[in-house]
């Protein structure tokens, strides 16, 4: 009894395979979107005069920038990327080309 329980386990399982392994017919297209971003240094020095008035502005002036990036988008928009630095803290700060922090 116990080797046609089984034995039907098996067909049923095998069945089930079989049916559920069908041959796929229409090609399916996998795409890819690259991200190309670029990320250019840009010595603090060298930053557009908003940038750095921002940079001096209340909230941001308790921190102290250590690098500085021009990062520019595929949609070729532009923003600067600032490492800044608290203490033991440190964040980034993406700044538009206007001067404004962008969130």
């Amino acid at each position: 009894m116990k080797k046609i329980i089984l034995s039907a386990a098996f067909l049923a399982f095998a069945g089930i395979s079989a049916a559920n392994a069908t041959e796929v017919k229409a090609p399916v297209a996998i795409t890819v979107k690259q991200d190309s971003t670029t990320k250019t240094p840009v010595e603090l020095k060298d930053l557009p005069e908003a940038v750095k008035t921002t940079l001096q502005s209340e909230p941001v002036k308790a921190w102290t920038p250590t690098a500085a990036f021009l990062v520019t988008n595929a949609d070729k928009t532009q923003y600067y990327q600032i490492d800044v630095k608290k203490e033991a803290e440190t964040a980034s700060l993406k700044i538009g080309t206007d001067g404004k922090v962008i969130q």
